[in-house]
């Protein structure tokens, strides 16, 4: 599309395609083929469409002065928001072909209704498991007036969307909100006061990932990171043969969660829906397990965190999806959903406002993912593509967050540039795993930080507790490297140490005051090394990321605007 509008929702609308899939390529055409009381219910679908295109008619021919398309759009919107949205596939598969049966009627009735007409494929589109596909069926069918106006409402359902987000999210009862600085960049604020020492909010991840040492050796727990003792009863040590990755529970709950969130679908042969969903009986459990095995065989010896915290993150909104079919009324969890304060959105509305790396991530790895998804739930791989799968990789290595603490970590052999980084005050080579959490990958680093990160129950619950008295409206930030001076090292060589691994890591200088006043006291043979450091942060591709906000920032202005 030319318009500029269109490919803007194009963008938005590829980020969700992951989210919904299964919705339909679980009961496609299944009901209409195979129940009588479906095809009954449909046809008398039909009958209630040609008495509401009657009613439109009649209303647009009834009324002298019309409002603008936009001032009706924006009102349609409103009241499409305010309706119930199908919760099954069945009811979604009906709706979907009600409206779209009326769109074509009343746009086949002139240009007097192509405003119903719009709202009616909209309201096709917003139960679509693949709004991108569908927008494009739409773009070649539906006549170009009446398409202008199904982009003109996607687009103002957009920027209602962005512009409300941080109005819902994080929830009142984490004691922090997120706004935008004067540079546009976004920063964690408390919302009341805090003592040094209190506990500012709790946070459990979306996904986490042992390291890749500990993930087979009965240790640890896989999904909670709970360190597991010879003579725990309740520990269960899955052999390979059951799951490829060999992990360990520390609990049956554990084991169903971990299950229930990605294992089945990347690491067992049992199926990751829900029982009430039905399966295909035609799965090839022998390419599965090979499919498995080759990914788990990369895993182990890349060593790195990033392909498989993407992988789990996948496998997470399929879960979360899939129990959106059967289960409408279970309660929504803060990680995945914002619901708590009001709010709608998804997994992916988070992840669409992480700041990431520009990496490039192995050929292979991207293949391997696929090859385990298309085995599982053939289809389910496509929505994956290599610039999608990048930017999610980024974003992982970003934000992710060293849970735990141990000293019998193996050295990294890869060159420290490459090297994965976490955010923890210990040191990522004392990390026992990486996890990934939603409110926790906005707070700013700083080497003097208001806050520290901790995990107090020895699991992947994270505790962002004051390390200073914090004011009402002041930043809430964490240290991202151990910013306290090693043995023997001099102000200038921990400033200089910090200020690389941050560069390295994520590819930024670090501006806070502590950096500023440590800098105006550097000695001329200091500030030669300093010299140094900053060809050292050239060497490893060092760029400011806050372009990156600040662009997303304007992008989010103009939507409001819009």
């Amino acid at each position: 599309m030319s318009n500029p509008k269109s490919r803007n929702v194009l963008a938005i609308a590829a980020a969700t395609v992951a989210t919904g899939v299964l919705a339909y390529l679980v009961y496609f055409d299944y009901k209409r083929r195979n129940d009588s009381q479906f095809r009954k219910k449909l046809r008398k679908e039909k009958k209630r469409v040609n008495k509401t295109v009657a009613e439109e008619k009649s209303q647009s021919a009834a009324s002298d002065t019309a409002p603008s398309d936009t001032e009706l759009l924006r009102e349609a919107l409103e009241q499409v928001k305010s309706e119930h949205v199908p919760s099954t596939s069945e009811e979604k598969e009906t709706y979907f072909m009600t409206q779209v049966s009326m769109g074509e009627q009343l746009a086949s009735q002139g240009p007097s209704l192509h405003v119903p007409a719009a709202i009616a494929f909209y309201k096709a589109l917003r139960v679509y498991p693949t709004p991108v596909e569908l927008i494009m069926i739409y773009q070649k069918t539906v006549p170009e007036a009446i398409f202008k106006l199904i982009i003109d409402l996607t687009n103002l359902d957009a920027a209602a969307r962005i512009s409300n987000y941080y109005n819902c999210f994080p929830p009142k009862s984490m004691n922090v909100e997120i706004k935008s600085n004067e540079t546009g960049r976004k920063i964690m604020l408390a919302t009341k006061d805090i003592a040094a020492g209190e506990t500012i909010y709790k946070e459990f991840p979306v996904v986490a990932v042992l390291d890749a040492d500990l993930e087979s050796s009965g240790k640890y727990c896989s999904h909670c990171f709970r360190e597991l003792q010879d003579s725990d009863s309740s520990a269960i040590r899955l052999s390979e043969d059951v799951n490829s990755l060999g992990s360990s529970y520390c609990s049956e709950e554990c084991l169903n969660n971990s299950k229930t969130q990605s294992t089945s679908l990347l690491f067992t042969l049992e199926s990751p829906l829900p029982p009430e969903l039905p399966t295909s009986e035609d799965i090839d459990n022998e390419g599965r397990k090979a499919a498995q095995a080759k990914f788990v065989e990369y895993l182990q010896k890349e060593k790195r965190a990033g392909p498989l915290l993407v992988a789990r993150f996948i496998s997470r909104q399929v879960a979360v999806e899939t129990a959106k079919l059967v289960k409408k009324d279970a309660p929504m969890q803060t990680n995945d959903f914002t619901t708590a304060d009001g709010g709608d959105y998804m997994l992916v509305d988070h992840m669409e406002r992480f700041r990431y790396l520009e990496v490039q991530p192995k050929e292979e790895e991207l293949p391997l993912i696929a090859n385990v998804l298309q085995k599982t739930l053939p289809g389910l791989e496509q929505f994956v593509t290599k610039d999608r799968y990048t930017t999610l990789v980024g974003k992982m290595l970003y934000n992710a967050i060293g849970v735990g603490s141990r000293d019998d970590k193996p050295e990294s052999t890869a060159r420290p540039e490459d090297q994965e980084k976490t955010r923890t005050p210990v040191g990522t080579q004392k990390q026992v795993g990486a996890a990934f959490y939603t409110l926790s990958s906005y707070a700013n680093h700083s080497c003097a930080p208001s806050a520290k990160l901790t995990f107090p129950s020895g699991t992947t619950e994270l505790h962002v507790v004051a390390s200073k008295d914090i004011k009402m409206g002041d930043e809430v930030s964490v240290a991202y490297v151990d910013v306290s001076p090693a043995e023997g090292e001099s102000i200038a060589d921990a400033r200089r140490r910090r200020r690389v691994e941050l560069a390295r890591g994520w590819r930024f200088a670090c501006p806070c005051e502590l950096c500023e006043e440590e800098g105006k006291d550097l000695t001329k043979e200091e500030k030669g090394h300093e010299s140094e450091e900053k060809k050292d942060e050239s060497k490893v591709e060092f760029e400011d990321l806050e372009r990156g906000m600040e662009q997303q920032g304007a992008a989010e202005k103009s939507a409001e605007v819009e």
